[in-house]
């Protein structure tokens, strides 16, 4: 027999494996289905750190991208002593923590604890630091350029350094006809969702489906509010804002503890 309760996990492989193991230990039927795929990429030349004030990594991808791709450089590096590492989150400075060649001394800025986990809130640490003439941001091949303009204005050189692509991922006909049960059944699944860019995945291929208007009606978790604004109103345009209200989208941080927390506990 099924579970009553239907979590669907939407971050990268790799990615959903502990979450959904707490979730089911709270009594989730857990779907992992990645939204995305991400796809390293090797820039020619790579940027070295020695030659920038602060390196922004965007993310865990973009810190093990591109340690990846520095250990095969030739001459490989170590880590300046006079370059911060810059980082929007803990699961980022943990990926940081993690490299092998990140000496541990090394200056390593983020937002403060329970402060929001976003450019805005990495930008008033940097700001709070004296004025840097180059700044590295370490991403993926779209993002957010609200950091770097900012640093931009303050007449920081911004270089971009895009270590890995995300591609759409293309869901299973079994995952797919999991769902199309769900919407029959009248099951509200319980969707994570943590990247703009997973939602527009998300919903293209919900709309080939035919299963937007049961999406747009279920509860979900996000790690932001501008994300969760943009779920709301997605799910306003296709169904209607009174329905869609019915729909909660809950805020966590984006560690798995707090995610799992985020997911109604079985009554």
């Amino acid at each position: 027999m099924q579970a009553s309760r239907l979590a669907v996990l939407t971050r990268p492989a790799g990615r959903n494996e502990a979450l959904a193991e707490r979730l089911r230990a709270q009594g989730w039927e857990t779907l992992a289905l990645p939204a995305l795929r991400i796809v390293p990429l090797v820039p020619q030349p790579l940027p070295r750190p020695a030659d920038y004030d602060v390196v922004v990594f965007v993310s865990g991808n973009a810190v093990r991208h591109y340690f990846s791709s520095l250990a095969q450089t030739p001459g490989t590096p170590v880590w300046p002593a006079a370059t911060a590492a810059a980082v929007v989150g803990e699961a980022s400075a943990a990926a940081l923590r993690a490299v092998p060649r990140w000496p541990a001394g090394a200056v390593l800025l983020q937002p403060a604890e329970g402060a929001s986990q976003d450019s805005e809130a990495l930008w008033e640490v940097l700001r709070a630091r004296p004025a840097s003439r180059r700044v590295l941001i370490v991403r993926g091949t779209e993002g957010r350029d609200w950091l770097a303009e900012q640093l931009a204005g303050q007449g920081v050189q911004v270089d971009i350094c895009a270590v890995y692509a995300r591609q759409p991922e293309t869901w299973s006909p079994g995952a797919l006809a999991r769902l199309h049960e769900a919407a029959r059944d009248g099951q509200a699944a319980h969707w994570l969702i943590t990247s703009a860019e997973s939602l527009q995945a998300v919903t293209r291929q919900l709309e080939q489906a035919g299963l937007q208007a049961w999406f747009a009606a279920c509860p979900g978790v996000t790690v932001h509010p501008r994300l969760a604004d943009l779920w709301r109103r997605y799910a306003a345009d296709t169904i209607g804002h009174d329905e869609a209200s019915r729909a909660m989208v809950q805020i966590s941080m984006p560690a798995d503890e707090a995610l799992a927390r985020a997911f109604p506990q079985q009554n």
